[in-house]
């Protein structure tokens, strides 16, 4: 991911992004790290690689990911995530409830947050834990 994009913004101006925008990248940044997974771990066809991805990526299961890894964290991390948590976020979640979609949202917004500042072996560190 490292060569992927050229990011341009500095830890800075990373910190003084709503913590919704972490989550935003975040959102993508772990989705396309699972799909890659299952493309190079299995045979799937796309429909299956779909029904696979989803046990990964809805919210229940990226909540349950963050209690596990939580005391894993850094303390700085640990602030990312309660920024991600407690970000005020009008959208209803359609398929988990409100403490699952809030945790995942905190969880996104530390895949996106490491992501942007170019923290690529603490992100790689993280996301092989899944």
């Amino acid at each position: 991911m490292e060569d992927f994009i050229e990011l341009i913004k500095d830890e800075n101006e990373v910190n003084l992004m709503p913590p919704l925008t972490w989550a935003y990248i975040g959102d993508c940044v772990y989705e396309l790290y699972i799909r890659t997974k299952l493309v190079e771990e299995t045979k799937l066809k796309p429909h299956s690689l779909h029904i696979q991805s989803i046990k990964y990526v809805k919210a229940q299961a990226q909540a349950e990911f963050l209690k596990k890894i939580y005391d894993e964290l850094t303390e700085k991390e640990k602030d990312i995530v309660r920024r991600g948590r407690n970000a005020e976020n009008h959208h209803l979640p359609k398929n988990s409830n409100v403490q699952d979609y809030m945790y995942s949202t905190a969880f996104e917004a530390l895949i996106g947050y490491l992501y942007l500042t170019k923290q690529n072996k603490r992100l790689k560190e993280i996301l092989e834990k899944t």
